[in-house]
């Protein structure tokens, strides 16, 4: 991991970085409340589609876990997003994706087929991060969880199976179609969120999902409006759920 960057501000420190792995560099940035040595709950976030490890919904929650539960927060490029580079494949899928979208054929199949695509990748590079981010003294192995919708959730279910480490998890703004492999083998406490009137992801499929899930405790969120519509509050209870589960880091905020 070589660090390329480093800010400060408002109590967070917050450094860009790239990793190497398998498939090329992978970009990713990190924040960490500032002054407060590790070990600390760590939150990994997977961003949407069409977005990156900076957007800023993703800095806003970042920022939020590490200044109001000591937290530290990781991000990085999914394949194809970001500063990361499209590969043929990548691009045949997205093209026949937005013709299918554009003349009203169905758009389930090719989707899953784009998110199986970037979960080969995704998924060892996620647990090359974890590997690497658990190694620096400001982290350390406190508990980790995992907090992902869209995209974030599509690639964010295999990741969770397959990784023991995550304690808990926000998922959501997915359906069955393209995301039921994994979910079935997936315990963990669980958050879900639905968008009541998602134009992007079918009602029945985002409950269907939820309901493969093996968590003995699942709770589901729904809401209403479109796919970018997730309320406010819904931050604050992805803090309070962590909180729960993670516990919070000693001297945070509300911290015994």
């Amino acid at each position: 991991m070589r660090f390329v960057s480093r800010t400060s501000s408002d109590g967070v420190t917050e450094q860009l970085f790239t990793l190497s792995s398998a498939f090329g560099d992978v970009p990713g940035v990190l924040w960490t409340p500032d002054g407060v040595p590790g070990p600390r709950p760590l939150i990994l976030l997977g961003h949407g589609g069409g977005q990156h490890k900076k957007a800023p919904g993703m800095a806003e929650r970042a920022r939020r876990f590490a200044a109001e539960c000591g937290y530290a927060a990781v991000a990085v490029d999914a394949p194809a997003h970001g500063d990361r580079p499209r590969e043929e494949d990548h691009d045949r899928v997205i093209a026949e994706l937005r013709d299918r979208m554009r003349t009203g054929g169905e758009a389930a199949p090719v989707l899953a087929e784009f998110h199986a695509l970037l979960a080969a990748q995704s998924v060892p590079e996620w647990r090359a991060v974890l590997d690497a981010v658990q190694e620096l003294d400001r982290v350390g192995t406190g508990p980790v969880g995992y907090w992902g919708v869209s995209l974030g959730c599509a690639l964010g279910i295999p990741f969770i199976a397959a990784e023991p480490r995550i304690r808990a998890a926000v998922l959501g703004l997915n359906g069955v179609d393209t995301s039921a492999g994994a979910a079935g083998q997936i315990t963990v406490p669980l958050e879900f969120l639905v968008q009541w009137d998602d134009e992007r992801v079918p009602r029945a499929a985002s409950l269907a999902l939820f309901d493969l899930f093996a968590s003995a405790e699942k709770t589901l969120h729904a809401n209403p409006g479109g796919h970018a519509e997730v309320p406010a509050h819904e931050l604050d209870s992805a803090l309070r759920f962590f909180t729960r589960h993670l516990g919070r880091r000693p001297g945070a905020p509300g911290a015994s």
